[in-house]
């Protein structure tokens, strides 16, 4: 073989990794949401949380090279090159991007009821609001995100095959599959399991179409979902559950990896009307989690489970918060993003909230909150997200703030909130060595925030640019470009 041939040969055997390592170039879509697109960046004067757990550290210099972090250090350690651009960011607050683990595509409150306020046949509906959701996210500084449930699967996989390709903003998608659910479903865009048998055939086809994770549902069965968790192992997925029919033990026995909510609000096994592989009323099941107290003997040793297991648990305190009198703080800027119509729902549902003081949503949120202290404390792994549903008051990338800052009145410190929020989605996703952290070598996926987050959390509402794989989002140009469109687009 002459030399040349040998080149030629060598040349096609590594395209395909050049390729894979090239990402592709900005539509004109994205391109309009840039302000930082260069080759080098130095962020320099910058405060850095990096996702560790490890205190925050004044005056550094981070390097962006070809999508990736090339040097993080103290300024004077760390000297930008003469080709970067160079970003002063005296003042501000550089953090990893967050990892949402559950992060819907879909919104749940525009919904026409009856005179009594309930959903009229063929049933609760909900809008994939595809358009704006990716790009709040984005916004905000989640640059990865678990769909954790998908109404509308084929949309979800082409969203992330958009956003990968270049075509549209938004963040990296893990897209759950079809919720794994049984007989009754809430609406009729689940599909009902019937048999294991149906069960491990839904998962491959699932996975064979691109999705690649599974969540399992209130009314599905203790058979269909071990089925569902051996095909998903199989494949090398995991399965997280907001469960009911099936009790948060029971699931352990089964091999599951993950639990949607925490168990306040999605573990049945206290309820006293609880029958196998039926749920309890919803009032059974919180009512007897008021009676149980956190620091005794069942808690512990469900605990002492979970942490043996090493099964996570996602914290998704927002979409609870709203049962809670006068709570979240009304803000400006997730009403503007709002639909007229969304916006009317959400107020008049805001506006039919008891005013109780110490109300029962009360207790539980802080119950709930102090089993996630406790769970960390014993050596669990906590993952965080907003769970954008109930009245329509969680929005996509908002409440992710929102979430960090009720993990810090749960107790967590904020740069333990921070870690939860990054390394610890990245790690259960497999992605540690990628994301989750500002360390050298991983993908330059991280949020310049104004403020100091890692003393008051509130400034991580302060976002000014977003990096994801190198380049620069504007984000008040992202929130701006969806204003009157959440619940509709």
């Amino acid at each position: 073989m002459f030399p040349n041939t040998r080149s030629m040969v060598l040349a096609l055997l590594l395209l395909p990794q050049l390729v894979a390592q090239t990402a592709p170039l900005p539509s004109a879509e994205v391109r309009q949401f840039l302000k930082v697109d260069a080759p080098v960046v130095a962020l320099v004067h910058a405060r850095v949380v990096d996702g560790t757990g490890a205190p925050a550290c004044e005056d550094q210099t981070l390097i962006l090279r070809g999508g990736r972090i090339e040097a993080v250090g103290s300024a004077p350690a760390v000297v930008p090159p003469k080709d970067a651009q160079v970003l002063d960011l005296t003042g501000h607050t550089v953090l990893p991007g967050l990892v949402g683990m559950h992060n819907h595509l879909f919104y749940t409150a525009s919904i026409h009821n009856d005179e009594k306020g309930a959903a009229v046949p063929p049933g609760r509906l909900f809008a994939e609001i595809a358009y704006s959701a990716p790009r709040l996210y984005l916004a905000c500084g989640v640059t990865t995100i678990r769909t954790t449930g998908s109404l509308e699967p084929y949309t979800d996989l082409n969203i992330k095959r958009q956003i990968d390709a270049g075509l549209m903003p938004g963040p990296k998608m893990d897209v759950t599959g079809p919720y794994l659910e049984g007989l009754e479903p809430m609406t009729p865009q689940m599909h009902a399991l019937r048999s294991p048998e149906e069960a491990r055939r839904f998962v491959d086809f699932w996975a064979d179409a691109g999705v690649t994770s599974f969540k399992a549902y209130m009314n599905i069965t203790r058979a269909d979902l071990g089925a569902a968790i051996q095909a998903a192992h199989a494949r090398g997925l995991k399965v997280t559950g907001h469960l009911g029919s099936v009790t948060w033990p029971e699931a352990l026995a089964l091999g599951i990896d993950d639990f949607e909510h925490g168990p306040v609000y999605t573990d049945t096994e206290f309820a006293p009307e609880k029958k196998l592989d039926v749920g309890p009323s919803v009032a059974s099941s919180w009512g007897a989690w008021l009676k149980v107290d956190v620091a005794g003997s069942e808690v512990q040793s469900l605990i002492r489970h979970l942490v043996a297991k090493r099964v996570a648990v996602t914290s998704t305190l927002p979409v609870f918060e709203l049962g809670v009198p006068g709570r979240p703080p009304l803000q400006a800027r997730m009403l503007a993003a709002m639909s007229a119509e969304s916006k009317a729902g959400y107020l008049t549902a805001r506006a039919k909230v008891p005013t109780v003081p110490n109300s029962r949503a009360e207790q539980l949120l802080k119950k709930e909150m102090a089993f996630e202290l406790a769970f960390v404390k014993a050596g669990g792994q906590l993952l965080a997200g907003p769970d954008p549903t109930g009245m329509g008051g969680v929005l996509p990338g908002f409440g992710d703030h929102r979430e960090l800052e009720l993990l810090v009145e749960a107790g967590f410190t904020p740069v333990e909130a921070i870690h939860i929020y990054t390394a610890n989605g990245a790690a259960f996703l497999g992605r540690l060595d990628d994301i989750g952290t500002l360390e050298k070598g991983k993908q330059a996926d991280l949020v310049v925030v104004k403020g100091d987050p890692s003393r008051k959390i509130e400034d991580i509402e302060h976002v000014v640019t977003v990096f994801k794989d190198g380049l620069g989002y504007d984000s008040a140009k992202l929130i701006e470009s969806v204003r009157g469109h959440v619940g509709i687009r």
